[in-house]
């Protein structure tokens, strides 16, 4: 069994150290950490603020209380509540589906390179096939064909990221394929081959130094994917429009025509929910791509 420390210790210390020198890294976690403050806030939310018309229509923006802090929808419904549970539930969905995806694509990718022949022949194949169909055309059938399974769910957003997996694995698994291939012909590799040891011992203990770096900035990338995909599911009108997400905040405010009505802290809010989640990510995988290759800084 690998000690915790020979795991968590370089991550530790790499995170100090982007921190403390990558200025990228450092705005990116501050965005994100308020992010998910607005998230954990979403749990203080009274039950009343997702009901419609718990307060007043097309309230703009006040100071009397936090309710209205951001307004009020159309719908009578609080723009800071919506918000804060749109945040909650997007991060959740992105999350999962970078959890799930990447992590099988992580598997499949060092099984593929490092055993070759017939297994990595069989799962190229595979993963090379689903790669050709778009799929934004395949979460279309799928969402459409489950839908009303879903939303009997008592909280559907996990499953959505889970929907979002199906294919958000290929790509992490061909990249990884492409590091194993040149990473088994190096000499530790060939030693721990020849030495009989396991290919869960390989996966963890040689080759995931080399890989862990690179993980987590196809962490962040996946994070984005599955959120994406979610918000441009959920503006055609084909997610879980009763749960708030940025992208169902955003059909609603199309729905109840709000920039045409001069409502903009309606639309302002997801619009700028959405960009600082993908500022967020985008620069803490940047921060992350110039710590790994000094030839980006």
């Amino acid at each position: 069994m690998i000690p915790k420390i020979t795991i968590f210790k370089p991550i530790v210390s790499s995170f100090s150290m982007l921190m403390k020198m990558n200025i990228k890294f450092r705005t990116g976690f501050i965005i994100l950490s308020i992010l998910v403050a607005l998230a954990c806030i979403s749990f203080l939310a009274p039950p009343s603020s997702t009901y419609w018309y718990s307060y007043p229509r097309n309230m703009p923006p006040s100071f009397e209380n936090i309710d209205v802090l951001l307004g009020t929808t159309a719908n009578g419904r609080s723009v800071f509540w919506a918000f804060t549970h749109a945040i909650k539930n997007s991060l959740i969905i992105g999350i999962i589906t970078a959890l799930v995806s990447s992590h099988i694509g992580l598997m499949l990718g060092i099984i593929a390179g490092l055993k070759g022949g017939a297994i990595d022949k069989v799962l190229m194949f595979i993963t090379d096939s689903i790669i050709v169909i778009p799929p934004f055309i395949i979460y279309m059938i799928v969402i459409m064909t489950l839908k009303q399974y879903i939303s009997a769910l008592g909280n559907p957003i996990p499953f959505i990221g889970l929907i979002f997996s199906i294919t958000g694995w290929c790509w992490p698994a061909r990249q990884v394929r492409a590091i194993m291939l040149s990473l088994r012909e190096r000499e530790f590799v060939l030693i721990s081959i020849l030495s009989g040891n396991s290919i869960t011992h390989i996966m963890i203990k040689e080759a995931m130094p080399h890989l862990l770096a690179w993980h987590l900035t196809n962490l962040t990338n996946a994070i984005l994917y599955g959120i994406s995909m979610e918000a441009g599911l959920a503006v055609l009108g084909l997610s879980i429009l009763d749960k708030d997400t940025l992208g169902t905040m955003i059909y609603w405010v199309l729905y109840y025509s709000a920039l045409f009505r001069g409502l903009w802290w309606w639309y302002i809010t997801p619009i700028l929910g959405a960009i600082m989640v993908f500022a967020a990510f985008f620069l803490i995988s940047q921060g992350i791509s110039e710590y790994i290759n000094p030839r980006l800084r």
